[in-house]
């Protein structure tokens, strides 16, 4: 399993509460496409929402977010980290 992180953009204004929503709404498909979501950050001012996810590949990842209804702009691989 590869982790990625994704990018949203567009999200100007969004509240603690809509991104535990959205955040909630990726959970509740994830395991039919073998992604896990665990954790999102976000930047009301700048619209910036960040994903990390791990999954079988990218397209797994945007299948989650397009049926949660809220398709990422970016989905970058993540090879290697350091905690």
């Amino acid at each position: 399993m590869t982790q990625f992180i994704d990018i949203h953009h567009g999200m100007k204004g969004i509240t603690d509460e809509q991104l535990r929503q959205a955040h909630k709404a990726d959970l509740a498909v994830e395991k039919e496409e073998g992604v896990h979501f665990e954790r999102a950050w976000a930047d009301p001012e700048s619209g910036i929402v960040y994903c990390l996810s791990e999954g079988p590949d990218a397209a797994a990842v945007q299948r989650v977010h397009e049926r949660a209804g809220h398709k990422a702009d970016e989905i970058h691989p993540v090879p290697l980290s350091i905690w």
